[in-house]
């Protein structure tokens, strides 16, 4: 039986765990989702479990690797953002894998503003304070609240190039896990931030690499180029950016909507970075001006209280269709909403958008109208995210991929709201994991490693 030549990706999102393999063509031959069990932190904070996940990565290489039916020539990693990996001296994790929603204590983000000026500090860094999101003020939480924890740290890793290191032994950053609201880089003066050297915690982020790097080992017996992972945001604007050079934004959307504009050089202001507009730095580390919405996660919040009240099943929503009374009453401005999200971290946009809280779904009388004016609020948030994203900028075409692209009431809105835009609605191969692959094949070859460390000896 011929064998045929593959790219493996793993495209590990905050709610979607997923593999997927592709042909010399792109083409998706197979793709698996893994349901990965919640754990806690030593806090008892729930967050991903570190170990479970890279056992689950490592034996699905080893079964596409044993099969005989596939011969793994690439393999590249796309991941959520603001997360980091601590290493001890031993090469494994000393710490859970702390999740961004984890509370960030108030006195402590005093104490670093005290020295740091937020306002400053953040137009630098394009960074709004996000807290945990902030995943640079992950080792200064560390390094003041757990110091004896923080001592045992040799090495830090951003988690896409945490995945690659399982395969490599290759210690690196790269520019989109650094440039994605880390308040770790400078943009400024293209560099890390002063306060990285200042409080001690820059020996231990490696050296940076392109995001196009590849490193050369041995998987199952074969010679495999290994990408050294991506932040998944700027893995789907990379696909986007290798088939078209005319000026276009991305809205990616999921559980965080985030639109991604690189074809603006308007610099940042504080009242964007005060609505979550924010600066991310492409494969290349170019900036990209992105507006972020917790999107899907503010939808999960309503549906679960839709299906309380109208007792309803978890997806009966998937069968609702756009009700063309209702689009011409919002057309003919005669429809009024009530609408008001609940768990969105900008209230300044928020406030933008709805003025005081009015919403009181179980006075509606049918699901299906109570579920219209939910996603007609929140395409109006939306469209007022995307709008700081795209500023003064040429652009004259969105695409949207992600989880909301099949919502037919939501892109008859975004058309609606935006129509001196082209919207297209892209069907391609879930976006990040698509770029990540598309990274592959104009990967930059490292040379083939040696002397790998035990910890990522054992598993190859």
């Amino acid at each position: 039986m011929m064998t045929k030549s593959v790219t493996a990706i793993f495209d590990i999102g905050k709610t979607n765990k997923k593999f997927f393999l592709f042909d010399e063509d792109l083409q998706e031959l197979h793709h698996e989702y893994f349901k990965l069990p919640l754990a806690t932190d030593d806090d008892g904070f729930e967050c991903d479990d570190i170990y479970v996940l890279s056992n689950w990565i490592q034996s699905t290489v080893r079964k596409i690797t044993s099969s005989g039916e596939y011969q793994l020539k690439r393999l590249n990693f796309s991941t959520y953002g603001a997360t980091l990996v601590h290493l001890g001296e031993d090469g494994k994790p000393v710490t859970p894998l702390y999740n961004y929603l984890k509370p960030f204590p108030e006195e402590l983000i005093k104490k670093f503003y005290s020295k740091y000026p937020e306002s400053d500090h953040n137009l630098f860094t394009a960074s709004p304070s996000l807290g945990m999101l902030n995943s640079g003020l992950q080792l200064y939480w560390l390094r003041y609240t757990k110091p004896e924890l923080f001592k045992q740290v040799k090495y830090t890793l951003h988690f896409p190039q945490y995945l690659s290191y399982l395969f490599t032994g290759k210690l690196v950053s790269e520019p989109t896990s650094i440039g994605c609201h880390t308040k770790l880089w400078d943009f400024s003066l293209n560099q890390y931030h002063a306060w990285v050297r200042d409080e001690h915690v820059e020996h231990l982020l490696p050296e940076i690499v392109p995001a196009t790097t590849t490193f050369q080992t041995i998987i199952g017996g074969h010679a495999t180029e290994v990408g050294v992972g991506v932040h998944d945001s700027s893995s789907a604007l990379a696909a986007y950016m290798m088939r078209t050079h005319e000026p276009f934004a991305l809205i990616s959307t999921g559980t965080w909507s985030i639109t991604l504009n690189p074809f603006t050089t308007d610099p940042l202001t504080a009242d964007e970075l005060n609505r979550d507009c924010l600066n991310y730095l492409t494969i290349q580390g170019k900036p990209v001006k992105a507006s972020r919405l917790f999107l899907g996660h503010e939808l999960d919040h309503h549906l679960q209280i839709l299906n309380t009240i109208f007792q309803k099943e978890a997806r009966y929503y998937k069968q609702i269709k756009l009700d063309p009374s209702f689009m011409e009453k919002i057309q003919e401005g005669k429809m009024k909403s009530t609408f008001y999200p609940s768990t969105l971290n900008n209230p300044l946009l928020v406030k933008d958008i709805f003025p005081e809280n009015n919403w009181q779904p179980e006075k509606f009388t049918t699901y299906e109208e109570a579920y219209h004016h939910v996603i007609w609020g929140l395409t109006q948030l939306q469209v007022a995210s995307t709008k700081l994203a795209l500023g003064k900028s040429s652009v004259t075409k969105i695409y949207i991929d992600g989880g909301f692209i099949d919502n037919e009431i939501f892109i008859k809105l975004i058309q609606f709201y935006l129509p001196e835009y082209t919207i297209e609605v892209s069907h391609m191969p879930l976006g990040s994991a698509h770029g990540a692959a598309m990274i592959m094949q104009s990967g930059k070859k490292q040379s083939t490693i040696s002397g790998l460390n035990k910890f990522a000896a054992s598993i190859l």
